[in-house]
């Protein structure tokens, strides 16, 4: 692997080429007309434009992707997260043409992309699945047969959704029957698939997920779970590890699943397997995200492994450089998603010119960004700024150093999230680590004053 292409933009491209320059790697950036001035432009050995700014114009079209390959002689494509990251036919493209895909088999992203066949892995490998059905589901008769043996609530979830979208809930007979058509739509309009299928509503639950590596030999480990419970609308704002909600044992145990789950599917590279925890600590399997996370910073800085770097050396048949055995996590990590959002109107874009961007620095903050002063966050994309991570020896010092880490984040021109993630670190629920999936959206339903703390807007 001499090239390697990044199909992908903002933090997570730069991200990338930083890990491919450590190894001595030539990086090619692409871009859209929207980001000629982006960083990982800036910040490439080459950089070739793919087109316009919709990505279904630039960053989705395979076509140019791999005319960008064939252009630049890149032998080698890191899709990133989100755009094509687990989209199993640009995998499969990538393998026939020769390109070094720098993530799973096209086979196991097409397994685990599949929600219900997800579900029926898990079962084999013996990890408790959240109640619901038997795969998809086509038919309304059906569907309400199921629904009612089950009992209400109900998700209602597009097999190929992902990232909180293609969900409507039923809470009874009465709006299952307008929600299960209506999902039925939605999925097909978002995804071009419109299968469903249904789970039963997990109350108060916690989500968590275990960050797995595999190699090509089938060797599997896990690099212990992240909480992503502080979620509004089921995106992740606050990500943190140790989970405040696992014993020892629970946490020894739903790793070893996590591992199970990946070897039962013969995955290789990074995976993420996510689960719900109930209010009694029963765990249940939920999805495999077949990519990086955003938030794999938050495991890099617990154990010290760089996580692209072993995404790479995976890609290029290299067995994994360590056991389970070595495997440690020291401290405690949280990171902080920075939006160009503004959560005193629930959270609305609020993309533009960054009039100043100044980060914050000192002992254990590390910032993963693709902005700088006088950047301008385009509306085409999504709207993050930043991950501010932080590390303290426990929980509590990490709250500290994430209080002055978000009080010496200076950003204007836009509104961010820094107001909210302040607010967090002063609520006593957060503090206490007692704070379940729907806490923010209920804080925002009571009108919580997010305003600005320390921070300049």
């Amino acid at each position: 692997m001499k090239k390697v292409l990044i199909a992908n933009r903002g933090e997570i491209a730069v991200r990338v080429i930083r890990a491919c320059h450590d190894l001595g790697i030539t990086t090619v950036a692409v871009y859209s007309t929207a980001d000629e001035q982006a960083l990982h432009v800036l910040e490439s050995d080459e950089a070739i434009c793919i087109g316009e700014p919709p990505s279904q114009r630039s960053y989705l079209r395979i076509p140019h992707i791999l005319s960008a390959c064939e252009i630049t002689g890149a032998d080698a494509i890191h899709p990133g997260f989100g755009f094509l990251s687990e989209n199993a036919n640009f995998a499969s493209i990538c393998e026939s043409s020769g390109i070094n895909f720098i993530g799973p088999s096209s086979e196991a992203i097409s397994l685990l992309g599949d929600k219900a066949k997800a579900k029926e892995t898990a079962k084999k490998a013996g990890c408790p699945v959240i109640p619901g059905s038997d795969g998809v589901v086509v038919h309304l008769s059906e569907a309400l047969d199921i629904a009612d043996s089950m009992g209400y609530s109900i998700f209602i979830k597009a097999v190929a959704g992902g990232g909180g979208k293609g969900i409507r809930i039923a809470h009874n007979r009465e709006e299952f029957i307008k929600q299960f058509s209506a999902a039925r739509a939605e999925a097909e309009a978002s995804f071009g698939n419109p299968d469903v299928y249904l789970e039963k509503m997990i109350v108060n639950p916690r989500h968590v997920e275990v960050q797995v590596l595999g190699d090509k030999m089938g060797n599997v480990v896990h690099l212990y779970e992240r909480d992503c419970t502080t979620q509004r609308r089921r995106q992740k704002l606050i990500e943190e590890s140790p989970s405040p909600a696992l014993t020892p044992e629970l946490r020894e145990e739903i790793c070893q699943a996590a591992v199970k789950i990946a070897k039962q599917a013969g995955y290789y590279s990074a995976g993420t397997v996510e689960f719900l925890i109930d209010e009694d600590k029963n765990f249940y399997f939920m999805e495999v995200n077949t990519r990086i996370q955003v938030e794999h910073t938050v495991t890099e800085e617990l154990t010290g492994i760089d996580l692209v770097r072993e995404q790479i050396s995976i890609a290029q048949g290299n067995p994994l450089s360590f056991k389970q055995k070595d495997i440690q996590a020291k401290g405690h990590v949280i990171q902080f998603r920075v939006n160009a959002e503004n959560p005193q109107q629930n959270f609305s874009p609020s993309p533009g010119k960054l009039e100043y961007y100044l980060p914050p620095g000192g002992p254990h903050v590390r910032v993963d960004s693709a902005c700088y002063s006088g950047y301008v966050i385009p509306p085409n994309y999504d709207s993050m700024i930043a991950k501010l991570i932080v590390k303290g020896k426990d929980r509590e010092e990490a709250i500290r150093v994430g209080k002055r880490a978000l009080r010496e984040f200076h950003i204007g021109g836009v509104h961010s999230t820094i107001p909210f993630h302040q607010y967090m670190l002063d609520d006593p629920q957060f503090i206490k680590g007692t704070f379940t999936l729907l806490y923010v959206d209920e804080l925002i339903q009571k009108g919580f004053d997010f305003s600005p703390r320390g921070s300049v807007e």
